[in-house]
């Protein structure tokens, strides 16, 4: 083989890789066969912060106390030790609720159980994993190593890792369903949506839950509406109250291929603290770069087989010539 030959068989080779790894691009996932989740709605939030406490008492929890006083949970973030909390948007003289110029509202931070869930795929060793029916995202430390990469992956930087403990782990809301809990397999609802008084954070299908939100944005502000509690597909009971000027917009329908926990607000969700996020998952994205990176690792070996083919040719082209 002259060089040239060799080296147009290389660059060949490239092309063909680099195609190989582009055609392996994926589209978002699509929500699990049977998808359940939340809907958080602001509006109803009136900041009691039951769900937090309620989570904390279903996966046993400490409370996080500051100025040594134990009035009620005090945690300002997710944690170690936090895997829901309720934060506050504040603007101007923040008189009037839900609104957005010198008013305020409430909001939840807690896994939003992705449908392409970044932290699923970043894991590598399967700790995080999405179940095929359910679509919840758990995390499961008997497989875990402790490279923190799920951190990194989720944009609501909601994988907390236990930095005061000696052994710690990775933490996140598992919506009560993992192994010691599993409330949903039992047929119970999660502990934060059980204990809203408000049904401000709602339980179901995330089917049902959709056509609930879509349901509360058509209706006329101002007109008296009876929000369900507990379990959308079984309502414990009703929350009476006044609709309210809803954003057009439902957190977790189209973001980076949808969430399974869902948010409505009267307030613009990036004022909220909501990431910018496209349609388009990271996942996918990630995915079809890391399998074209991997695919042109092929190279150097591509390479040093054309090297070792030249080497042993010329090689035999002399021992004919020494012969003859």
């Amino acid at each position: 083989m002259k060089r040239r030959d060799f080296l147009k068989a290389t660059i060949g080779g490239t092309a063909a890789l680099a195609t190989a790894g582009a055609a392996q691009a994926r589209p978002n996932l699509e929500p699990a066969e049977e998808a359940v989740g939340m809907l958080y709605d602001s509006t109803l939030c009136v900041g009691c912060k039951a769900c937090v406490s309620m989570c904390k008492e279903v996966n046993d929890m400490p409370p996080v106390i500051e100025n040594g006083e134990q009035a009620y949970d005090s945690a300002r973030d997710l944690s170690g030790d936090t895997l829901n909390v309720i934060k506050v948007y504040k603007d101007g003289t923040a008189a009037v609720k839900d609104a957005e110029v010198d008013g305020f509202a409430f909001e939840k931070r807690s896994c939003m159980h992705c449908v392409d869930p970044g932290c699923v795929s970043a894991c590598p060793v399967t700790a995080m994993r999405r179940h095929p029916l359910t679509g919840i995202v758990t995390h499961h430390a008997d497989a875990c190593i402790g490279c923190r990469t799920c951190m990194v992956a989720c944009p609501y930087n909601v994988p907390q890792f236990e930095f005061n403990k000696l052994f710690g782990q990775i933490q996140k809301c598992q919506m009560c369903n993992q192994k010691g809990v599993e409330r949903i397999d039992n047929g119970q609802i999660t502990g934060c949506a059980e204990a809203c008084p408000t049904g401000a954070t709602l339980f179901g299908p995330r089917k049902l839950l959709m056509a609930e939100a879509k349901k509360r944005m058509a209706l006329k502000p101002g007109e008296t509406y009876n929000y369900p509690r507990g379990d959308i597909s079984k309502p414990e009971s009703y929350h009476e109250k006044a609709v309210p000027e809803y954003q057009d917009h439902i957190w977790g329908e189209k973001e980076a291929g949808g969430t399974n926990v869902l948010h409505i607000s009267s307030i613009p969700f990036d004022k909220l603290g909501m990431p910018p996020l496209e349609e388009r998952s990271a996942s996918s994205i990630a995915e079809s770069v890391q399998h074209s990176v991997y695919n042109m690792m092929a190279l150097p070996a591509l390479a040093l087989a054309g090297l070792t083919y030249v080497v042993r040719r010329n090689t035999d082209d002399e021992d004919e010539g020494g012969e003859s």
